[in-house]
């Protein structure tokens, strides 16, 4: 996680594998049970067709076996 403001949503997160910087998607953390997130804090997510983050879930969430949105 880079960067969270839990007021507006926004944030970017940077992706380990190629060190790019993705956008939150308006519905990122939808179904998620953390709505709140802090800098440096790793995260699980996917990627949409315009790039953006997708179903960010913290590792504890798919550890726990909780369900996720599927895409």
């Amino acid at each position: 996680m880079r960067i969270y403001d839990p007021l507006s949503g926004e944030g970017l997160l940077i992706r380990e594998s190629d060190r790019a910087e993705l956008a939150f998607a308006p519905t990122a953390l939808e179904g998620s049970l953390f709505q709140n997130l802090r800098q440096g804090q790793r995260v699980n997510f996917e990627v949409d067709a315009e790039d953006r983050a997708i179903n960010v879930r913290l590792g504890s969430e798919v550890d726990m076996g909780l369900p996720t949105a599927q895409v």
